[in-house]
């Protein structure tokens, strides 16, 4: 009885993870959103927040996870960008240190601006998590656009991103 209950859950497990690497979230178009929020931490991923922001498809923009030490113009100088759409669009997130305090500090930056829509940027492997983490920390009335950054990972990448998945979905299950 025991080996059918972890034969079934291995099963389960394998078909589970077929399904999460071989369907990733892709990029989306450029349709407009109050707001752009991205996530730190993965290649692309600034970049195609800043290309969507210059081309309209939102008015403001959050970086999260942002290190306390880097400065706009830093960034600016880096993505090739002028410094005044930092100044006025651009809003550096230094709180979150994880994809949960992602999900907090977005939340809260988009709680005191009261916007309806957004659109999450991070990298396809990263994407499901990120966005269980911001529907858990967001009010029902705010919609989320998911834009995946393409990336290549490894199957241990995504072994482990589909591992803190699964943890992070039964967590939620129980409230926690």
């Amino acid at each position: 009885m025991i080996v059918r209950l972890l034969a079934v859950s291995l099963l389960g497990w394998m078909l589970g993870f077929v399904w999460f690497a071989i369907f990733l979230p892709q990029p989306l178009d450029g349709r407009q959103t109050d707001a752009i929020v991205v996530l730190t931490g993965g290649a692309g991923r600034i970049d195609r927040g800043i290309s969507l922001l210059q081309g309209g498809a939102a008015k403001r923009m959050l970086i999260s996870g942002v290190d306390r030490s880097v400065r706009p113009g830093e960034l600016a100088a880096q993505y090739q960008t002028p410094e005044a759409l930092f100044t006025c669009c651009i809003t550096l997130g230094r709180e979150a240190i994880d994809t949960r305090s992602n999900a907090i500090e977005t939340a809260r930056w988009l709680e005191r601006r009261d916007y309806k829509t957004v659109r999450l940027i991070t990298t396809d492997w990263h994407m499901r998590r990120a966005a269980l983490e911001l529907r858990q920390a967001l009010p029902g009335r705010v919609a989320i656009v998911y834009d995946a950054v393409p990336s290549r990972p490894s199957l241990t990448m995504l072994a482990r991103e589909y591992n803190k998945y699964l943890l992070r979905r039964a967590a939620a299950l129980l409230g926690i």
